[in-house]
């Protein structure tokens, strides 16, 4: 007896893998700055013996780095929206197996 197996997949468009690859590249240069931003606090930190100066690097970048979660947070949000709606139509393909 022949079984029929449907499978439904989604096929961007250019727009559609353009706006994939710009989601995908600002979440990866997003993590590379904040990374960078912790990493360059705590140098300033450790590069001096003030304790003043570390308690302001430790401030000042804790800030930077909270910022920088926000503007990751919205425009992966915004981009994830255009992504999710650029998904284009549904393909179904039907395959008979014996």
């Amino acid at each position: 007896m022949a079984k029929v197996i449907k499978t439904t997949k989604r096929k961007r468009g250019v727009f559609g893998t353009i706006v994939w690859w710009l989601f995908l590249a600002f979440n990866g240069l997003m993590a590379l700055w904040v990374f960078w931003a912790i990493k360059m606090a705590a140098q300033h930190a450790q590069a001096t013996t003030d304790a003043a100066v570390q308690a302001g690097s430790v401030i000042g970048g804790t800030i930077a780095t909270g910022l920088l979660v926000s503007l990751w947070l919205f425009g992966s949000l915004i981009l994830g929206l255009i992504v999710a709606l650029t998904r284009g139509k549904t393909v179904t393909v039907e395959e008979t197996v014996a």
